[in-house]
C-alpha cells in the first residue's frame, strides 16, 4: 500500500514552497543586513540550505522561496548554489514580495505570501504543494509524508514531532484520533489543564512510532502538504497565516492528518537557539550530522584552499574552508570560511560566521593607518559566548564576554541578545577594547 501511495505522490507532481519569513526580529542583529534564510550556519552553510537540501534529497526539484526583507544576499546565494540542467525541469527560484496595481501590500503572513503568488504556482502542473519553513534544522525524506498523505486521502497533512511539556507551551499542539486524523489544534497552550487535555496517550506510542517513556505532545513543525485544489479553496479568503488562521478552520471542515516525525528538529527562531544549535555541531556526537552523506546538505561551492593551522590548540571545534589560524586556542567553537586568527587568541563557545573575501594588503595598510584592525581576530584577544558576524575587525588585546552584563544590550560596537555578545557584520572593535 505504501509503495503504491508513494508512486501516486512522486516528485513529478509536487511543488515545494519555502517560506522565507518576515523581518526576523528575534534573530536581530544577524538579520540586520540579510534575510533570515540567508543567516550563516555551521561555518559554511546558510539556513535555507537545509530545506532545499531536504527537497533535493527527496527528489523534489521544483522549489520556490518566498521572501521580502533584505533579500539581496539570499538571491546571490541561491543563484550561485542551485543550478539544474535544462532537461530536468528543476529550479530553485526566489519570489520576493512586490507591489502591483491590484495590491500594494507586503506579505501579511505565511498564507498571504502563498496566496499572492498563486498565479505563479498554478502555472505548474502539480497535485500536491509542500510548504516548508526556511529557518529550521532537520533532515527529512519528504517522500514519507507525501506517501502517507496519498495513502490516507488527506486534504492536508501536517508534520508533527513529539515534544515534552516545556517546549509544548511555545508551539502549536495537535490532538489526533486513532487514524492520525487531527481533531483539535491549540496554539501555544499555557494553561496546564488545556495542555493536559492535549497529551498523547501512552498506549498510542507504539502505533505512532513514538519512542521514549516521557509525557509527549504532538507539535506542529510548520511543514504542510496540501492537495492543489484544497490549497486554492482554503486561500480564498483574507486569512493571513496558516498556523493561526487557516489550519484551525480546516480541521473542522477537511480531512487533516498528522505525520509523526521521529528525529532531530530545531526551530532556529532566536539568537539562543541559533547559538546552541551551531555549537552542538562542534560536539563529539552532534544531534544533527552534517557528515551523513546518505542525505548531504548542499551549499555554494566556493573553491577555497584548505585551512592552514600554525601551531594552534583546537578542541571540539569546526574549522571551515580557507581559514588561517595562528598560535591560538579554539575550544567548543565554529570558525567560518576565510577566518583569520592571529597569535595568542582564545575562542571559547564562539561562533565566527567567517568572511566574504580575503582582505588585500592595501586595505590592511589603509585601515592600520586609521588605527583600525584588519579583518579577523587580533593577537591576544579573548572571546567567549559570542557570535562574530562576517567581515568583522577585532583588534589586539581585546576581551569579549557577556559575563556580568544584562541579557540584552544595544551598544555602538556590539549587541547582547539572550546573554550572547554579537559583533555585527562589518563591525569594528578597536584595539584594547574590553566588552
Amino acid at each position: 500500500m505504501l509503495d503504491g501511495a508513494r508512486m501516486s505522490a512522486n516528485a513529478s507532481n509536487v511543488l515545494s514552497i519555502i517560506m522565507g519569513g518576515g523581518q526576523g526580529t528575534r534573530l536581530f542583529p544577524l538579520t540586520r543586513e540579510r534575510a533570515k534564510p540567508a543567516v550563516p550556519l555551521a561555518g559554511k552553510y546558510r539556513l535555507v540550505d537545509i530545506p532545499i537540501s531536504n527537497c533535493i534529497n527527496s527528489g523534489l526539484r521544483r522549489v520556490y522561496l518566498l521572501t521580502q526583507f533584505n533579500s539581496a544576499s539570499l538571491h546571490r546565494h541561491i543563484s550561485q548554489s542551485y543550478k539544474f540542467d535544462h532537461f530536468s525541469g528543476g529550479f530553485v527560484e526566489i519570489l520576493a514580495a512586490e507591489q502591483t496595481f491590484a495590491d500594494t501590500s507586503w506579505y501579511q503572513g505565511t498564507a498571504d505570501a502563498v496566496r499572492k503568488n498563486l498565479v505563479h504556482f498554478l502555472n505548474h502542473d502539480f497535485d500536491y504543494a509542500l510548504i516548508l519553513s526556511g529557518d529550521q534544522l532537520y533532515r527529512m525524506d519528504f517522500r514519507h509524508i507525501l506517501s502517507q498523505h496519498a495513502m490516507t486521502a488527506a486534504d492536508l497533512t501536517i508534520a508533527t514531532i513529539p515534544v515534552t511539556r516545556g517546549p509544548a507551551q511555545s508551539l502549536g499542539i495537535m490532538q489526533v484520533n486513532a487514524e492520525r486524523r487531527i481533531t483539535r489544534f491549540v496554539e501555544k497552550p499555557k494553561d496546564p489543564a488545556a495542555l493536559d487535555s492535549l497529551k498523547l496517550e501512552k498506549d498510542w506510542y507504539a502505533r505512532l512510532g513514538v519512542e521514549g517513556e516521557e509525557q509527549f505532545f504532538l507539535a506542529s513543525m510548520g511543514i504542510y502538504v496540501f492537495k492543489r485544489d484544497i490549497l486554492i479553496k482554503l486561500l480564498d479568503n483574507a486569512c493571513a497565516d496558516f498556523g493561526k488562521h487557516i489550519i484551525p478552520g480546516a480541521i473542522q471542515t477537511h480531512r487533516v492528518y498528522s505525520y509523526v516525525f521521529q528525529g532531530y528538529w530545531e526551530d532556529i527562531g532566536t539568537i539562543r537557539s541559533f547559538f546552541e544549535a551551531n555549537l552542538d555541531v562542534a560536539s563529539e556526537l552532534p544531534r544533527f550530522n552534517f557528515f551523513d552523506m546518505s542525505a548531504p546538505i548542499f551549499t555554494r561551492p566556493r573553491f577555497l584552499p584548505a585551512s592552514k593551522i600554525n601551531g594552534a590548540h583546537i578542541d571540539h571545534a569546526v574549522v571551515s574552508d580557507g581559514c588561517i589560524i595562528n598560535r591560538s586556542r579554539v575550544t567548543h567553537s565554529i570558525v567560518g570560511v576565510r577566518s583569520v586568527l592571529n597569535d595568542g587568541c582564545e575562542l571559547n563557545r564562539t561562533i565566527m560566521l567567517g568572511c566574504d573575501y580575503y582582505e588585500s594588503l592595501d586595505s590592511i595598510q589603509r585601515h592600520e593607518s586609521m588605527g583600525q584592525p584588519r579583518i579577523g581576530i587580533g593577537h591576544s584577544t579573548r572571546i567567549e559566548n559570542a557570535i562574530i558576524d562576517k567581515n568583522a575587525r577585532l583588534g589586539n588585546n581585546c576581551v569579549i564576554s557577556p559575563a556580568g552584563k544584562p541579557e540584552n544590550v544595544d551598544h555602538e560596537l556590539y549587541y547582547i541578545r539572550d546573554g550572547i555578545v554579537i559583533i555585527p557584520k562589518n563591525g569594528i572593535v578597536p584595539h584594547g577594547t574590553v566588552i
